[in-house]
């Protein structure tokens, strides 16, 4: 898998795995389950929003608000500057986010300056081991994993000090650091633990063993999920027991208590190890939010642009997509219909979107579904994007939406879905579903040798 394609897993995981849990905040073990019992694919997913404070579907929390004002101190700064991350932290502080961790709110507000409220905090008493350094820290981490292990824990520590100032919830971050890199590099969290707990300061050592081994559960924890040990022992856990970015999602959002922190650190772990391909699009297209005291809204493409300067593309731009013919939307096999992506921006707002390409933002439908695929012979996981592209559409048909399925020119990209939609739906072989789409939609390109690879085995399987 292409290591960009993890970058952005761990980023936008990160905020998808915030928003999912943010409803079920504070709320009993296993609610997600029981409101959710199988995947919901249609027009309402998972996604639901509320909670106690009353979130929007897909709308991030204070971990995500705090971790983009890291990464971009990082960006802009090409590097770490505490005083700078510090001072964003108080202007968001300041500004009164509707959450903001009780630990966090106290040292930002202190009056204390960046090098010595953390610890001033702790000095007169109070609690330091929350996990509010760890949830916003995944920026950081990727920031720094190019870098090595010894410089990655070292920022690790410095930026967890600047509001813990408990040493264990540096220790904390570090490993996390050092899990991130290695899944970074497509290898194992288990044996990076394994690696990095001789590094972590000795008073703290057999702590961090004990809840980082392989044979703990959550059930194991003598703290609540607030704070930074059973958070990331709970994440490692749920890497171990789930293959898939979903499934390690449902199983600590389902632990109940701070499943918006615990959800966050795992979606970070578990989209590293998935890629942006293993993400669900239902989940990935809707994330948003924004940053008190701070311009803008972040969607799915900011995100996405944050991961690339994080990696070291730093002059990145957001894209804008030329004009293209606005072809009129047809209908090509029963409730799914073509466009190219003008075509598709001016289209019926009825019509339940699935986007194959970069638009340049939201169109402004109820409904519209972000695939990452790319025109060339890049896309390592097809087979798993296109299924749960296919997936989303027979829900929304199942429902009665009109879906619009759209690329740039509305060809090729296009073309793949169309005709995977009727190898799936009505079981013709993938040379059968070319001649249909072609007879019903005369833009259909079928230069790509990857996508009919893809077709060809899709229809071997539904066969």
């Amino acid at each position: 898998m292409d290591r960009q394609h993890r970058v952005m897993g761990a980023i936008v995981g990160s905020a998808v795995g915030d928003a999912l849990g943010a409803p079920f905040e504070f709320g009993p073990p296993g609610a997600f389950s029981t409101r959710f019992p199988s995947p919901a694919r249609g027009v309402d997913t998972e996604m639901c929003g509320g909670g106690t404070l009353g979130w929007a579907p897909g709308e991030f929390t204070d971990d995500t608000q705090m971790a983009l004002l890291l990464g971009q101190s990082l960006v802009e700064h090409d590097g770490l500057d505490e005083a700078d991350v510090f001072a964003r932290f108080q202007r968001w502080a300041q500004a009164d986010p509707p959450d903001i961790g009780i630990q966090t709110s106290a040292v930002l507000r202190s009056g204390h300056p960046w090098d010595t409220a953390a610890a001033e905090h702790v000095r007169a008493g109070h609690r330091a081991a929350g996990n509010g350094s760890l949830m916003r820290t995944t920026p950081a981490a990727v920031f720094f994993a190019p870098r090595g292990r010894a410089a990655s824990t070292d920022a690790a520590r410095r930026i967890s000090a600047l509001t813990h100032g408990d040493p264990a919830a540096g220790e904390g971050c570090a490993i996390f650091y050092e899990v991130l890199r290695v899944l970074l590099d497509g290898g194992d969290a288990d044996d990076a633990v394994a690696d990095a707990l001789p590094l972590v300061a000795e008073p703290h050592r057999a702590k961090w063993a004990q809840v980082c081994d392989p044979a703990w559960t959550p059930a194991d924890a003598t703290e609540a999920n607030g704070a930074v040990w059973p958070t990331l022992g709970s994440a490692l856990w749920a890497l171990r027991g789930s293959t898939t970015f979903e499934e390690a999602l449902r199983l600590v959002v389902d632990l109940g208590g701070d499943t918006d922190t615990v959800a966050c650190v795992t979606g970070a772990l578990a989209g590293a190890r998935a890629g942006i391909t293993g993400i669900p699009i239902r989940w990935t297209s809707v994330v948003h939010g924004r940053v008190p005291g701070f311009p803008g809204r972040w969607e799915l493409r900011d995100l996405q642009l944050l991961a690339v300067r994080l990696d070291g593309t730093r002059h990145a731009r957001l894209h804008e997509p030329p004009p293209t013919r606005g072809l009129e939307p047809r209908e090509v096999a029963p409730g799914v219909w073509a466009s190219d992506l003008d075509g598709a921006r001016r289209s019926d707002r009825d019509f339940a979107v699935v986007s194959l390409c970069r638009t340049g933002g939201r169109f402004g439908h109820d409904v519209q579904r972000f695939a990452y695929f790319t025109d060339d012979d890049s896309n390592s996981e097809i087979a798993t994007v296109l299924d749960d592209v296919l997936d989303d559409v027979a829900a929304l048909r199942a429902e009665g939406k009109p879906v619009l399925v759209h690329c740039h020119a509305g060809a090729s990209r296009t073309g793949l879905v169309l005709r995977a939609w009727l190898v799936r739906s009505e079981g013709l072989s993938a040379r059968e579903a070319t001649q249909r789409v072609a007879a019903a939609w005369p833009h259909l390109s079928t230069w790509n040798g990857t996508f009919t690879a893809a077709l060809q085995e899709l229809a071997r399987g539904t066969r």
